[in-house]
This record gives C-alpha cells, structure tokens and sequence, in this order.
C-alpha cells in the first residue's frame, strides 16, 4: 500500500508565481528548479511516489522538500548551511 504524506500543500497565489517562475527560469540552478517542481506537483496532489517517477528523482528526496516546504515556505528550499570544516576550494574554478 502506498504512503500518503501527512503534508498537505496549499499554496497562496504569490508562493505559486514564484515556484512557477522559480521551474521555469533557464539560469536558475537546477536544484531550485527541481525543489519547485516538487512543491507544485505537491500542490496538485499528487502522491510521493508520484512525483518522484514524473521528475526521475528519490522518493526521499521529493519527502524532504515537501516536508520542508511545509514547515518552513519558501524559504525552506533553500540551502541550510552545512556543518564541518568550510570548502578549501571556491565553488567557480578561474583559468
């Protein structure tokens, strides 16, 4: 049988334009666009399970956005700071 998730998304007009416009933008990095569209396949309905098939991602992964969402909006999707020793390399390599 399958898990039904106890978070439910409901989402204001103005959360919805900006995940929309968040999956839809071509230099958004491609995490925040897929945390968008879990959160509005989410809001359509749909289950974990299917979700996660539609956008070729873990089911864990589509529970944890949606949890977050959940609790925390908008700005649960983005990224929380990381614990341990910070990065010895910068993210942009410069050549």
């Amino acid at each position: 049988m399958p898990r039904v998730s106890p978070f439910k998304i409901k989402l204001h007009p103005k959360e919805k334009a900006a995940l929309e416009a968040m999956a839809k933008k071509y230099t958004s990095p491609y995490r925040d666009v897929i945390r968008a569209k879990i959160v509005l396949l989410a809001a359509q309905g749909y289950s974990n399970e299917e979700i996660s098939a539609r956008i070729d991602t873990p089911r864990q992964v589509v529970s944890k956005w949606r949890k977050r969402f959940y609790y925390d909006r908008l700005m649960g999707l983005q990224d929380q700071p990381r614990g341990g020793r910070p990065g010895a390399f910068s993210p942009c390599s410069d050549n």
